[in-house]
Order: structure tokens, then sequence, then C-alpha cells
């Protein structure tokens, strides 16, 4: 699919390993941005660890529900590694995961067609699929049709967004020890694998600009907005 060529407002993509500060970050490039010119914000990872969550704090069954999804996890990861199709319940939630980030990113995109400028929490890409913010199901594995099926569905819509390229990713980069403290319900080898991936994702040729986290917040901050200056005012914004 040819990337789109478009005269949409900019899009500014901000990505990280969880524990990176994207939140925080992300609230502060909105208020800049806002500076320039009308602005929304968008999540567009799967929030899968927000619903978990908000399951597990069920009373009376969040236990049990926490340990059913510790057990199918498991047994996913499994069928993935050996290049089959996961059962289909599994299946069928990552699937609709990816059919809310589909909604999620048309909304983003609705918005941007009016004129918004968008800052976006989290990209997708396809260049490591089953990893960080990539879909959920293996489009070439083996095993049942019906599963076949909602991988190529899911596949086809991941080609669709990640086809609008950011006019400029800002990554923020963490180190493991502190991406475990700020995210203690992470396990550390999920975390060491999204490290290593994120540096590697190319965002389909988008500018990226690099930010090390680690240095104080308010240096974070500044060469945030320095990187989105930059980038507006290469579009012809200015600042109120």
């Amino acid at each position: 699919m040819p990337l789109q060529q478009t005269k949409l407002p900019p899009m500014i993509a901000i990505v990280g390993c969880d524990g990176s500060g994207k939140s925080t970050v992300n609230a502060q490039a909105l208020a800049w941005v806002k500076k320039y010119s009308p602005a929304e914000s968008a999540h567009l990872g799967k929030q899968g660890g927000n619903v978990g969550r908000a399951l597990n704090n069920i009373p009376l069954i969040g236990k049990w529900i926490e340990k059913v999804q510790k057990t199918k996890g498991a047994k996913v990861h499994e069928a993935q590694k050996l290049k089959k199709t996961p059962e289909f319940l599994p299946s069928f939630v990552m699937y609709l995961f990816a059919i809310r980030r589909l909604r999620r990113y048309k909304r983003m995109l609705a918005l941007r067609q009016k004129g918004m400028v968008m800052i976006t929490d989290r990209y997708p890409q396809l260049e490591f699929p089953q990893a960080i913010d990539g879909p959920g199901l293996d489009v070439d594995a083996t095993g049942s049709k019906l599963v076949c099926w909602m991988a190529k569905k899911e596949h086809k819509a991941f080609e669709w967004m990640t086809s609008y390229v950011p006019d400029v990713v800002i990554r923020l980069n963490v180190d493991i020890d502190t991406a475990c403290a700020r995210k203690p319900d992470h396990t550390r080898k999920s975390l060491i694998k999204k490290i290593s991936i994120m540096p590697q994702l190319k965002f389909n040729g988008a500018p990226i600009v690099e930010i090390d986290t680690l240095q104080p917040l308010d240096d974070v901050v500044k060469n945030v907005q320095s990187a989105i200056s930059k980038t507006l005012e290469e579009k012809g914004y200015t600042r109120e």
C-alpha cells in the first residue's frame, strides 16, 4: 500500500517503552502545541493493561480473572513460538482490541481533517508483529481458519494506519532499571524486550528525534518542545 500523501495538519507521535514517561510528556507537548494551533491528543496503543487492571479489581472474581489471563497469555505465547494460531477466545480478544484501536485511529484522523494538530501517545507499527504497538495476531501462522481470517483483517488495519507517516516521531529512551521502577506491575523480561525493540522502529521513514528521559524532567520537556517547534515552524506555523 502506498504511503499516504496528504496536506493534513502535522501529526506528532510520542513513543517509548512503558516507563519512559510518555503520558507526562504527552500532556506537556499538547499544551505547547496549543501555543501554535488548535490541537488534540490521542492514545493509539492497545490499552490492554488498563482493561486488565480494571477486570482484576472486580470484587470476588478479580483474582480468578487475573489467573485466567495469565494462563491464556502463556498459551498464546507458546502458540506464537510454534507459528500456530492461538485458541479462539484469546485470538478474538486480541482482534477486538485491534478493532478498538482502529476506531480510535479513525477518530484521531477525523480531528486532524478538521484542522487539529495531533499529538499521539504511541503509534502503530508493523516492523515487529506481536510486539510493542504492533498487531497481536500472526498473519503467517497456521491453524484455525477463523483466527487466520482475523489475523489478516488485523494486519490490513495496521497496514492502513501505518500508511500515514507522522511528521515527527519523538522517541523517549529509558533504561531497564528506571522502567522497572516506574512500572512495577510489568515483568523485567517484557520491559527488556520492549526496550530492545523500540530503537529499531523506523515508522516508515518518519523523522525521529531521540530524547534521553534519564535527564531531569525540565530538560526532557525543553527538548521535546524544541523538536515540536522545529516541526511546526517548518510547516509554516507560528506561535501566538
